[in-house]
Parts: C-alpha cells; structure tokens; sequence
C-alpha cells in the first residue's frame, strides 16, 4: 500500500480518531445541541400557537365590535322611531284637542248668538208694545191699562211670524 500512498497504520490512527470524536461529539455535544434545538422549536411552537390565538382573539373582539355597533345602530333607529310615533301621537292629540275646542267655541258662540237674538227679539217686542199703547193712546186720546194691552200685544205677536222666529 505504500505504493498507492496510503499509510496504513496512519489510516487506521485517523479512523480511530474519527470514531473517538464521532463517539465524543455523539455522546457529550450533540444531546445539549438536540435539546437546544428541541428547546427552540417548542419556543417557536408556543409562539406560533399564542400568534394564532391572539389572532383568533382579535377576530373574536372585531366581531364583537361589529355586533356592539349594529346593535347600537338597531338601538338609534328604534328611539328614533319611538320619538317620530311619540311625535305623531303628540301632534295628533293637540290636532284633537284643538279641534274640541274649536267645536266648544263654536258650541258657545252659538248659544251666545241665540240668547243675544232671543234677547233682541224680547227687547224688541216690549219696544213695539210701548210704541203701540203710546199710539192708541194718542189716538184715542185717553190713558188706557199698559200692561193689559202689552199682554194683549204679545199674544197677538207670539201667534203672528214675528213671534214664532
């Protein structure tokens, strides 16, 4: 082998020294290696899983978000339309108030104009009696009982059309 170049005891030497490094590396370097790697990959592990639910969480807070917000939204429309059906139930109850009111003025200024018209009519007939006695008086010429003629007067005018209006 000498021919070739190769040292046979120097072959087997470094052999021997391979496997006492291989033996060495594999007995004292390469657990704490493996372990500093499994440490790492577990690390790696926990952060991928705390990544994926603080995302999952935040998707879950977004959503709870948006549900707060549509029902803060379905909240403002049902007082707006509560305030619009208090609105019109408020308008349509001072229409209605005023409108009997209106009626109960007009109810009075009717019975006001009726005893107004009732009393002109009265004022008028005792005006007319006074009128008619004092003219029979003077035609006659002499003093004649006031209240029999008045009442003689009203009869006749309570059974002509001036009296019945």
């Amino acid at each position: 082998m000498d021919k070739l170049g190769i040292n046979l005891p120097g072959l087997i030497a470094q052999f021997l020294n391979f496997g006492i490094l291989l033996f060495i590396l594999w007995r004292f370097v390469l657990p704490p290696v493996r372990r500093m790697l499994d440490e790492r990959r577990q690390r790696i592990q926990e952060s991928l899983e705390a990544a994926e639910r603080m995302r999952a969480q935040a998707t879950e807070t977004e959503r709870m978000l948006e549900e707060q917000r549509e029902e803060g939204r379905r909240q403002a429309q049902q007082i707006i339309g509560q305030s619009q059906e208090i609105a019109r139930r408020i308008e349509a109850e001072a229409r209605t108030e005023a409108q009997r009111q209106a009626e109960a003025l007009i109810v009075r200024a009717r019975t006001e104009i009726q005893l107004e018209r009732d009393g002109a009519i009265a004022e008028l007939r005792r005006e007319f009696a006074d009128i008619t006695v004092s003219a029979a008086e003077k035609v006659i010429n002499q003093s004649l009982d006031r209240n029999a003629h008045r009442r003689l007067i009203d009869d006749v005018l309570a059974s002509s059309d001036l009296g019945g209006r």
